[in-house]
């Protein structure tokens, strides 16, 4: 078949969706105290196809497939696409959210927020920035990476410190660019970050109460090195990050 941007866009949509079912399957087969190789018996699907579904490869699964595995979950397929982005609402209405909170929250005090920002990679897909905030009279940039669901985080924190790099560039000499990962504050978000706090913490190392403190004060200078901060799940709030460290 004809490779087209479409069509590439449509597997890429493909793929995330089934991470995201992937995701749900297994978190709900979980609660439900099952094995894979139970939930295969009642989908009438072997455990091998359990294991791979919940690792997030099942993009060409039959809809057949998965409501099956759904139904052996106790999970209606209908229930969960109403439930998440897509169904009525704009497929990124949880990052969408994140994005106007960013730009509201710092506007007052002095920065200037855009969303979307593109880098000069002159591809045929060009990646942006979440949102870029800039306080010219202080001569700062933060650019802000948002996380509503972690599939690979290896990947974003690559694709952040890229974004910096290429701000840094585009904006020239005298200015100071840093970035700061905003993450959705699931229990599951919140459970891998813990999980993980050692490799967050040397990525991310500055203070989140010093980044949301140069975000809500014009005279407070933003941090030297980059920051993680939380949203509440509803991305209504900006919630100082804390790992536990035991």
């Amino acid at each position: 078949m004809r490779s087209t941007r479409e069509r590439r866009a449509g597997v890429g949509r493909a793929t995330y969706l089934a991470h995201r079912l992937g995701v749900a399957i297994r978190e709900r087969r979980h609660a439900a105290r099952l094995t894979q190789r139970q939930v295969g018996d009642r989908a009438g699907v072997s455990q091998e196809e359990i294991s791979r579904l919940e690792l997030g490869r099942g993009a060409t699964s039959s809809l057949e497939t998965w409501a099956a595995v759904g139904a052996a979950t106790g999970m209606q397929l209908a229930a969960f696409f109403e439930r998440t982005p897509g169904a009525s609402q704009p497929d990124d209405l949880h990052h969408l959210r994140r994005q106007d909170l960013m730009i509201r929250f710092s506007a007052p005090r002095g920065w200037s927020g855009g969303p979307e920002s593109l880098l000069p990679d002159g591809g045929p897909f060009p990646r942006s920035i979440d949102v870029l905030l800039t306080r010219p009279v202080n001569r700062e940039a933060a650019v802000i990476e948002i996380w509503d669901l972690i599939l690979d985080g290896g990947a974003a924190m690559r694709g952040l410190e890229v974004k910096v790099r290429a701000t840094r560039d585009r904006l020239g000499p005298g200015w100071r660019v840093q970035g700061l990962l905003v993450v959705r504050g699931t229990q599951r978000n919140r459970r891998l970050l813990n999980e993980l706090r050692a490799l967050f913490a040397a990525r991310y190392p500055a203070s989140s109460s010093s980044w949301l403190r140069a975000l809500a004060d014009p005279k407070a200078a933003m941090p030297d090195q980059d920051g993680i901060a939380w949203t509440d799940v509803e991305g209504t709030r900006l919630i100082s990050a804390r790992l536990r460290t035991s």
